[in-house]
């Protein structure tokens, strides 16, 4: 019989479900803590930030979402949209060099429940690094996904690559303040 070892999968199963209760929309609560790193935000700009899914598909599963609480894309203002791309641009570089993939997925679960999305009320988009050979059996047979990287290291690595982005401004040291996440200021916002 085939060992998985992934001990960091403990923390998960040992747990206090109680004390994860989070108070209404995750997205909406988690970036008004002072725990970005506990929460797994890597970086934020003024209308988004980005956080590790906790569930990953792939090791740097991450998703950019929209500050404001909303379910339709069609209400964000233009502002609000063109910060989402351009954070989404930056958070395909920080995978890229972070963790250098050979492809991303990208995709939003659209349309509620039905689109299989367990928040479908606060619109987001999911970043998926994708690696040669990263499906094999587990999950084509054995309904199990293998995740490769804890969640700790790949949050180092994915916000290492944020504060290297030009746009990152004031980017601590990790040493510094490693529960920051990594700020992102865009100059030109019309450009």
């Amino acid at each position: 019989m085939d060992q998985i070892f992934a001990p960091w999968r403990i923390e998960w199963v040992e747990r206090d479900p109680d004390a994860d209760d989070i108070d209404g929309c995750p997205f909406c609560v988690l970036p008004d803590r002072d725990a970005d790193r506990e929460s797994r935000i890597v970086a934020r700009s003024e209308h988004s930030f980005v956080i590790l899914n906790n569930y990953p598909y792939n090791p740097g599963h991450a998703m950019v979402i929209p500050r404001r609480h909303t379910g339709e894309w069609r209400t964000l203002s233009a502002a609000e949209l063109l910060d989402h791309a351009r954070v989404k641009v930056a958070t395909i570089g920080a995978l890229h060099d972070g963790l250098g993939p050979d492809g991303i997925n990208a995709g939003e679960n659209l349309g509620g429940d039905a689109a299989g999305g367990s928040i479908d009320d606060h619109v987001h988009t999911h970043l998926v690094p994708r690696w040669r050979g990263d499906t094999n059996f587990m999950a084509t047979i054995g309904d199990t996904s293998v995740i490769v990287e804890a969640l700790d290291n790949t949050y180092d690595r994915l916000r290492d690559a944020f504060a290297a982005h030009p746009d990152a401004v004031g980017a601590p040291e990790r040493d510094d303040a490693p529960d920051r996440a990594v700020e992102l200021r865009f100059e030109n916002p019309g450009d």
